[in-house]
């Protein structure tokens, strides 16, 4: 018996020896015990990453050849540095320290010693390589653009840092990532796939030919080409038209929630941040505090609203039943309340109104009337508190849309918890009145443009809006995505919006954008001058309006929604009430019949408003 046990213990140890042998000879092909076998050396082939069109499929990013000069630390023998710093035009004390940084990184895998020489710098140094062992050329790609806009919604690609490579091992040192855009949010399909040669060497550490006959090899896969929802002809023209100003234009297309025109000014170009060039030009933009180049304003910029809101609190009222379409409410320069007569002022206009012309002419007293009402219809101001916010969010404001952007705010709708806060409930009571400047867009509403871009393609489509979304086809395959074809339906009747988006049209009919008509085309839409205050040496201060607009066009099965947000532009029509008219032309008709409105625009600017003295003082955006 103790004889069958030895021998069967014999028999089993030589088993697993087998199965371990045949296992590490035939099946562990991993890159990890590859690239750390002393006899293999592994290079990789990087791939071409994905081009990025436009909707209408003209061609926005591209690639161009790049090449890294690597090493392989424990392949260096000794050189001639100073040679090989004069080529390369690099001090000793930089190259020092980067062949350092690589051998602490891992001295058998490669690592980028200079990034992204140009054609010529390869062509030169290739001929010099034989002298240099342990170093090789490593071909990549670098993106080529060819537009000079949308550079907040293309993003740009930079190297990865520690952090990611220890998180995902696809990535090695010198790997190029999408840092911002849609270059970070469509990483993974843009990225491709690389391909891997292994290299068997011999004791003396010399090349002798393909590893396994190149069995373990595998070739580069192509990133997948996007299609994105971006006209670069309305990004472009968009662009133009907020040349000297700062703010954000959003256009949406209301049937799909695809976003037409998504621009930030001021911005930059986005070959800035392409090759060696871009960590010197990075610093100058991101130490640019006053223009804030690198700040997305369209989906990150937290304003007030301002009297845009109106149409929302309409909409509410006529869901809540305290109003009706014919009462007239009575304005008398404003709107009095308080025992002290406190006024919430308005503009002077003809009245009594009822709520078309109230819209129309963005009447202060009759939205006041009508959010008090809201708010009092319920046994408490914080069960009316709730109720509004629960409306109003609806529309997608006062949260994070959902959209494919990689970044955005979420804007802010106060509850009732945030003002039991403020006004010390239950120590203190407060009332309708306390909050009385959320009726024309004030107080404590904030929105992003793209918010109020969605809240009017919501108006359009009566009732209900789709996810804004930059993402149209992947290798012409047209997106399938349940978040962005799924509607998302508001709390308010369809029946409510017929006279709301009548008010809105007779804003351009005879309302406050009436000089802003374009022949033709039917467009509803509403102006609105938000009261901009900052602390200024710990005082609150107020400065010039921030101009705001919305609308969409046709009345009538709507093709574009838009909203237009021009900080310190003194009032709705001024600035955003051009620009949202000729934005709406260019993209319906193709060209501009107004020209006068297009000179005025392209030849005003606010530069002037922006160099005053509280100019680096935080206007009520949230950065």
């Amino acid at each position: 018996m103790r004889k069958l046990l030895l021998y069967l213990i014999i028999i089993t140890t030589g088993f697993v020896f087998v199965a371990r042998l045949f296992y590490l000879q035939i099946y562990n092909t991993s890159f990890a015990s590859l690239s750390e076998d002393n006899a293999v050396k592994v290079i990789y082939d990087y791939p071409q990453r994905g081009a990025i069109y436009d909707r209408n499929g003209r061609l926005l990013v591209t690639n161009q050849p790049s090449y890294d000069v690597m090493v392989i630390p424990r392949e260096l023998k000794a050189f001639d540095t100073l040679e090989f710093c004069s080529i390369l035009k690099i001090s000793k004390d930089k190259l020092v320290k980067r062949l350092h940084k690589a051998r602490v990184y891992s001295p058998r895998v490669p690592s980028i010693v200079i990034p992204q020489l140009t054609k010529d710098e390869y062509a030169y140094l290739q001929e010099k390589m034989r002298k240099f062992d342990g170093f090789y050329i490593q071909k990549r790609s670098l993106r080529d653009y060819q537009t000079i806009h949308a550079a907040n919604v293309l993003g740009y690609i930079g190297e990865v840092n520690d952090a990611l490579i220890k998180k995902d091992p696809y990535y090695l040192s010198g790997d190029l990532i999408g840092i911002d855009g849609v270059e970070k949010q469509y990483e993974n399909e843009l990225r491709g796939i690389k391909g891997v040669k292994r290299i068997q060497k011999d004791r003396f550490n010399r090349d002798i030919g393909p590893y396994k006959n190149g069995k373990f090899d595998t070739l580069p896969v192509n990133g997948k080409d996007l299609t994105i929802t971006i006209d670069a002809g309305l990004q472009g023209y968009g662009q133009r038209l907020m040349r000297n100003k700062r703010g954000g234009i959003v256009a949406l297309e209301p049937s799909t929630g695809e976003i037409l025109a998504l621009v930030t000014a001021p911005t930059y170009r986005p070959d800035l941040l392409v090759g060696r060039k871009r960590s010197p030009n990075f610093t100058k933009l991101v130490y640019d505090t006053i223009a804030n180049p690198l700040f997305d304003r369209g989906v990150t910029g937290e304003y007030p609203p301002g009297s845009p809101f109106k149409t929302i609190n309409a909409l509410i009222g006529l869901q809540e039943n305290v109003i009706d379409l014919k009462e007239r409410v009575s304005c008398r320069m404003g709107y009095y309340y308080g025992r002290r007569g406190q006024k919430l002022g308005c503009h002077s206009h003809r009245g009594p109104l009822n709520m078309i012309p109230g819209i129309a002419n963005s009447c202060n007293a009759y939205f006041a009337t009508v959010y008090r009402r809201i708010i009092e219809k319920y046994d408490t101001p914080q069960e009316g508190m709730d109720n509004w916010r629960k409306h109003v969010q609806s529309f997608g404001l006062g949260k994070y849309l959902g959209n494919d952007l990689p970044t955005g705010k979420r804007g802010k709708v106060p509850t009732a918890e945030y003002y039991n806060k403020i006004y010390q409930y239950p120590t203190y009571k407060w009332y309708a009145s306390a909050t009385l400047s959320n009726a024309i867009g004030q107080g404590e509403v904030l929105a992003t443009p793209i918010q109020l871009a969605n809240m009017t393609a919501a108006i359009a489509n009566k009732g209900y809006y789709y996810t804004p979304h930059i993402i149209k086809a992947i290798d012409s395959k047209p997106i399938e995505n349940e978040n962005y074809t799924t509607p998302k339906v508001t709390t308010i009747d369809k029946e409510y919006f017929e006279p709301v988006i009548e008010g809105m049209h007779q804003v351009y009919t005879n309302g406050t954008a009436s000089f802003l008509q374009v022949r033709g085309i039917d467009i509803c839409g509403k102006t609105g001058t938000a009261e901009n205050f900052a602390k200024i040496d710990g005082v609150k201060t107020q400065l010039t309006d921030h101009s705001v607009f919305i609308a969409f066009a046709p009345k009538d099965n709507p093709k574009i929604a838009i909203a237009v947000f021009v900080e310190n532009g003194y009032w709705g029509a001024r600035y955003a009430g051009r620009i949202a008219s000729l934005m709406i032309e260019k993209h319906l008709a193709g060209t501009i019949s107004r020209t006068d409105l297009e000179d005025w625009i392209l030849t005003h600017s606010l530069e002037e408003e922006y160099a005053k003295p509280h100019s680096g003082k935080p206007f009520k955006i949230n950065q």
